[in-house]
């Protein structure tokens, strides 16, 4: 990590290059650090809660045991704030910018490709429920999930263990980057890992959208049923002798909750997996960039590696919202009655009106 301030005789060979390109503007060394630091005090809360309440959630269904997985990989993501917040703003020494090149990055990276993965497994079950609601599960279905949740856990430690251990070079400067680290076969095996993860994403994210597509299709069709059925004098009276219509305001909320999912995978994951090729590429190959565009991707890199990090307190929307067994046993815990925030959910009572579909594609099993 370069500075712009004056060196000592001693370093006078370093290169001008290095200094003129320098990454330490207010933008790093400042700005980040600072959403950061406020990024790792929410995400610490809302992760400790979200970890305490499913605590006591047994995996009865596919959908928790992903959530599960999802709240251990965002603990693990916010653990690595703190000390990105120190390199980044420039307060670490030599040894812990060392220690955030070789495994406090890693680990983000790890636990960012796990969340896009499960994303694309939550997207199926939603998919799942919606389309067959009447489908159950059971034990042998629910062993399958865990071996596979172990499966891709295993295989993404696998595949980042190398950039721990090829990331081993000794800084010949105070100033250095994390690429700077890393073997020959460390550059190679780092470009390897970025497309493997492009695959990841991008296979990810077609799913997700295939997923949704079909869900938005099978409820604007239940939807759709829904109208038909309520038209012809298909309304209550109220007590005071007016009307009171059906809870369609609560069945857009609930079509609304189960697209959550989609909109934190694409304000999270999206924006920067179109910034990483051309940083990794920049990185890697670095003769074929000048040093201004070096600096460009690398911004561009850490604004939407920033939005990436939110995932980590966005979550925790997703369990609120679409797992009922979270609500249920974090109003119990509170000491509040179960229908409390129904103005939100949009799930006033647990016998909403509506077609299976409607119901289905948000609930927590």
């Amino acid at each position: 990590m370069e500075r712009n301030s004056t060196f000592p005789l001693v370093l006078a060979n370093y290169s001008h290059t290095n200094i003129t390109c320098s990454r330490d503007n207010v933008l790093k060394t400042v700005v980040f650090p600072v959403l950061y630091s406020f990024l790792f005090l929410v995400g610490m809360s809302l992760n400790g809660v979200a970890v305490w309440v499913f605590f006591r959630i047994p995996s009865r269904s596919h959908f928790i045991i992903y959530l599960k997985n999802i709240v251990v990989a965002d603990v693990i993501m916010t653990f690595t704030f703190p000390f990105k917040v120190l390199s980044d703003s420039n307060m670490a020494s030599t040894s812990l910018r060392i220690f955030v090149c070789r495994v406090s990055s890693v680990l983000f990276y790890l636990t960012m490709y796990i969340s896009i993965l499960f994303f694309g497994l939550i997207s199926i079950d939603r998919c799942r429920k919606t389309l067959k609601p009447f489908r159950g599960t059971n034990s042998a279905r629910l062993t399958r999930r865990k071996i596979l949740s172990g499966t891709i856990w295993t295989f993404l430690l696998i595949l980042c263990l190398p950039n721990v251990i090829l990331t081993r070079k000794t800084p010949t400067s105070p100033y250095f980057k994390c690429s700077d680290l890393k073997t020959e076969a460390g550059l190679y095996w780092h470009e390897v890992v970025n497309h493997v993860c492009q695959v990841i994403f991008w296979g990810n994210l077609v799913t997700v959208i295939v997923c949704y597509t079909l869900i938005t299709k099978e409820l604007y069709k239940s939807y759709s049923r829904t109208k038909s059925h309520s038209t012809g004098g298909n309304t209550s009276q109220a007590p005071s002798g007016g009307t009171t219509r059906k809870p369609q305001q609560a069945k857009r909320q609930m079509n609304a909750n189960v697209f959550l999912v989609l909109a934190v995978f694409f304000v999270c994951f999206v924006p920067f997996h179109f910034a990483r090729v051309p940083y990794t590429m920049s990185q890697t190959r670095g003769v074929l960039f000048d040093c201004k565009l070096k600096l460009f991707f690398f911004q561009l890199k850490e604004s939407t590696l920033f939005l990436s990090s939110l995932n980590s307190v966005l979550d925790p929307l997703i369990y609120f919202f679409l797992c009922k067994s979270f609500r249920n046993t974090l109003f119990k815990t509170l000491k509040l009655p179960p229908g409390t925030c129904s103005w939100i959910t949009g799930k006033g009572s647990d016998t909403d009106s509506g077609s299976t579909a409607l119901r289905n594609s948000s609930a927590c099993t």
